[in-house]
């Protein structure tokens, strides 16, 4: 895992994704590229449209010009406030100690771009909220929401406020993307120095087993690890694990396991980046 891609837009919670984002970067000795997006439809827009009816030939002709003119402006705007959030973002990373920091400009829809993107990356990150976010509001931004759904690969949603992590929580559900985030913690062990609790919520009888075999994996891999087998719902028992243990990163499969429930908004993967205040490593 040598390349992470780091989704900006200047706002609040990109600002302390920088920060997540070279503690991914050093521990993975990866390199980081920032990525900032301009979505250009509103002012795509102001250009369109028939103003013959209204106006007369020269007038409307005038007018076309003049509106054309703007969206230059604009665009060059756009170009010089990407450049800005950029060179923030770098100056932030390299103060962190990450060595290898690039800056990518471009023009469209942000999960589109990242999905154009992903071949040549290991790793997403981007913040739970965006600059037109509510801080008060428990829903999420957009765009997070759409890009986790369309990737395949790994993304570190990061919250508002940065916090050390040295708490690690993995929400297993003995599922195939369970069994994909122990062989990547065990091929790829970057935090096997911290306090790792295995957790999984059962409804059943048939919880013990999936999850002895889990700890099994990671015992035999060298982790030191404290694992909890709980019962009732998973958004509130792991909600109500992660605040009494003071857990500070969590790690999860993202969405359900069938098309019709990742379709569902009140997953257990969105209800948790909702009520919980720490970053989240989502696997598919």
């Amino acid at each position: 895992m040598k390349n992470i891609l780091l989704c900006t837009d200047g706002s609040s919670y990109g600002e302390n994704a920088y920060k997540y984002a070279a503690w991914m970067a050093k521990r993975l000795d990866a390199e980081v590229n920032i990525l900032s997006v301009t979505d250009n439809r509103a002012q795509s827009k102001s250009s369109q449209g028939n103003w013959s009816g209204s106006l007369g030939l020269g007038a409307s002709d005038e007018l076309l010009e003049k509106l054309v003119e703007l969206d230059h402006e604009r665009a060059k705007l756009n170009h010089v406030r990407a450049k800005v959030i950029l060179d923030h973002g770098k100056e932030i990373l390299k103060q962190e100690g990450v060595e290898k920091v690039n800056g990518i400009h471009k023009t469209g829809f942000v999960a589109d771009t990242v999905k154009n993107l992903e071949e040549k990356t290991d790793l997403i990150v981007l913040g739970k909220r965006g600059e037109n976010a509510d801080y008060n509001s428990v829903h999420l931004g957009a765009n997070l929401e759409r890009i986790v759904r369309v990737s395949n690969k790994p993304c570190f949603v990061t919250p508002r406020d940065y916090v050390p992590i040295d708490k690690v929580l993995i929400a297993y559900d003995g599922s195939a993307t369970g069994h994909r985030i122990l062989d990547f913690l065990v091929n790829v062990p970057f935090v096997k120095d911290l306090d790792i609790h295995l957790v999984m919520v059962s409804k059943g009888d048939d919880g013990n087993g999936k999850l002895s075999q889990a700890l099994d994996l990671l015992e035999n891999a060298g982790f030191s690890v404290q694992s909890s087998l709980l019962k009732g719902d998973e958004e509130s028992e792991i909600t109500f694990y992660i605040e009494q243990n003071n857990i500070n990163l969590l790690i999860m499969g993202a969405y359900g396991h069938s098309r019709i429930r990742n379709l569902i908004i009140g997953s257990t993967t969105i209800q948790l980046l909702r009520s919980t205040r720490i970053p989240a490593l989502l696997f598919r």
